[in-house]
């Protein structure tokens, strides 16, 4: 279990500056992540990878030479908000360019995407590559649906190692995607992981069976298999692997035997010895392969096997010397610190009071009032959410849920503390929303409060008929950055019944309060009929059939939201 630790809200910010103290001389702390001690040379490509904490030595310890030049660092298993991503892009930037490159989850996916957006409006040309190498994650021939594992490692040295030698983001762009297209990883664990102060695994695998096609955010492997044997186990592994060789392989190969967390490095090299023969056998050469921990879930038991397809242009690349705090290759000689001025400044959030209608400051109060109860009904469901997003996620929605309203109950108090208005206080308190809960649902919530809050300051009409209107405004703001539709098992099949509800009976003339209510007992049942349903998008989706037979929890959460709302007429 993760027990060392100060508090449960500090420990990924604590660990990024433990980290900071101990590899200074590779590594310097930004707002959001971290940034090469020494600014690359002007004019050169910057790759900045990033995603969550607790995969370490992703994604922090693969800054340096050779590899990243920053590293976006969220909560533990939740993506970064795009201001943390945005802000160490900005930190890291030598003026040739940026590459994102992440793994192929929703969350990272929303948020990298903004940051991209406000970087390309600063005039600065923006690039992404996913990750897409995990074999059990999606069928042969739907790769884009992938998820990104151990082969994050890959992608992220090719694409570093291009960008040191000076090429440019067109060339950098193109190499790491061609390293991705050429890398698949399979993995198997054997026991679950604590996310930081729970008192249990996220999942447990059976006694006596291992878990085939795990994830890297405490996600269970997709089916549950006798335990085997090391060279049982690696057969299994390579099998897969090689049933994807690409057509054009010319027999070069770069393998990494990478540890998820507490599977000792006596039992890698174990298996390793198992597959480098397997291969060999195969005809295959091996060429620097890696055996260690390089993309790890916390104190996960279990490992992966990565195989990269290389060729003349891969090949040295993937050989390239790097230094960072995590991985050293080669002889590299570390360039002397010179931060940019400022560069390590550390933005808060921008809450600027300007001057609102009559309607909007008369709403603000009922804002506050919203925030606080809002607040206390999550809170009082941590655990439960996270406990139903464990069945086929990560299991922290809960505490991206409060962490996320606790952000914006502070930001609204301290918005309309200083007279500001129902829309500065939503808009303010979104931002904040997104900044602190990261993951995908801190981005939709985000999007959804940022809209009900333009469509509030618009309206012309009644208070009922615009707070209408707000919701249906939000809802059409989170179909529109997530994509999701009803049965895609998400939250939007609470909010999309919950909305037009909402509308029909405001348009049959009942007053709000009734209205809401009506809406809400709509919104729950549509929530719990979600057990039903296998996800079609996010981590869940590999992980469909044991999904089945519980509710989305982003759909529970969602009706509690709306729920603790019902008397939102009486209050405004």
């Amino acid at each position: 279990m993760t027990s060392v630790i100060d508090t449960v809200e500090r420990f990924a910010d604590d660990a990024i500056d433990g980290l900071v103290e101990v590899y200074g001389r590779y590594v310097r702390r930004v707002d959001g992540g971290v940034v090469r001690a020494a600014t690359p040379e002007h004019g050169r490509v910057v790759v900045v990878i990033g995603g969550g904490s607790g995969h370490y030595p992703a994604f922090a310890g693969l800054v340096g030479a050779g590899l990243a030049a920053g590293a976006v660092c969220g909560n533990v298993f939740t993506s970064p908000s795009a201001g943390q991503a945005y802000r160490v892009a900005r930190a890291a930037n030598a003026g040739g360019g940026v590459l994102f490159s992440y793994g192929n989850y929703a969350g990272d996916v929303l948020h990298f995407g903004l940051a991209a957006e406000r970087l390309t409006a600063d005039g600065i040309d923006v690039r992404t590559v996913l990750v897409t190498d995990d074999i059990a994650s999606a069928p042969a021939g739907e790769e884009e649906r992938r998820r990104g594992i151990a082969g994050d490692f890959v992608v992220f040295k090719v694409a570093g190692a291009a960008a040191d030698r000076g090429d440019d983001l067109d060339e950098v762009e193109r190499l790491a995607r061609l390293a991705n297209a050429r890398t698949r990883t399979l993995g198997v664990a054997f026991s679950g992981c604590s996310l930081p102060g729970a008192e249990g695994p996220l999942f447990s695998v059976p006694e006596g069976t291992m878990s085939i096609g795990l994830g890297i955010h405490g996600e269970p492997g997709i089916r549950d298999v006798p335990l085997a044997s090391a060279s049982d186990l690696a057969e299994q592994l390579v099998s897969a692997l090689l049933a994807e060789r690409p057509e054009d392989a010319d027999g070069r190969v770069g393998v990494i035997v990478n540890g998820l967390g507490s599977v000792s490095y006596e039992e890698l090299f174990v298996v390793f010895r198992a597959a480098a023969a397997l291969l060999r056998e195969a005809g295959l050469e091996l060429v620097d392969p890696e055996c260690g921990e390089l993309v790890t879930s916390l104190d996960m038991g279990g490992l992966s096997l990565t195989l990269v397809w290389l060729d003349d242009e891969l090949d040295p690349l993937w050989r390239a010397a790097a230094a960072t705090p995590a991985y050293r290759k080669g002889a590299i000689e570390l360039p002397r610190a010179h931060p940019e001025p400022g560069s390590d400044h550390l933005p808060s959030v921008d809450a600027a009071v300007r001057p609102e209608s009559e309607a909007m400051m008369a709403l603000a109060p009922a804002i506050v009032a919203a925030g606080g109860r809002v607040r206390a009904v999550l809170q009082e469901h941590e655990e439960e959410l996270g406990r139903i997003d464990a069945y086929a996620g990560d299991g922290d929605h809960g505490i991206g849920m409060v962490r996320g309203i606790t952000a914006f109950d502070h930001a609204a108090r301290d918005i309309i503390a200083r007279h500001g208005g129902a829309f500065a206080a939503l808009t303010g308190g979104a931002e904040a929303w997104s900044e602190r809960a990261g993951g995908t649902s801190g981005a939709l919530w985000a999007a959804a409060l940022t809209a009900a809050a333009r469509a509030l300051r618009e309206a012309d009409a009644s208070v009922e008929t615009a707070v209408v209107r707000a919701v249906e405004s939000a809802l059409a703001a989170v179909q529109r950055l997530g994509g999701a539709q009803v049965g895609d098992k998400t939250m939007v099949d609470a909010f999309a019944p919950f909305a037009g509800e909402l509308r029909r009976r405001s348009d049959a003339g009942e007053s709000l309060a009734s209205a809401w209510s009506g809406a809400v007992t709509v919104a729950e049942a549509a929530a719990q009929s979600t057990a039903s349903l296998r996800p079609r998008l996010g981590r869940a989706r590999p992980l469909a059939e044991k999904s089945v037979g519980h509710p989305d929890a982003g759909a529970v959460s969602f009706t509690y939201i709306v729920a603790a709302l019902a008397d939102i007429r009486g209050e405004s």
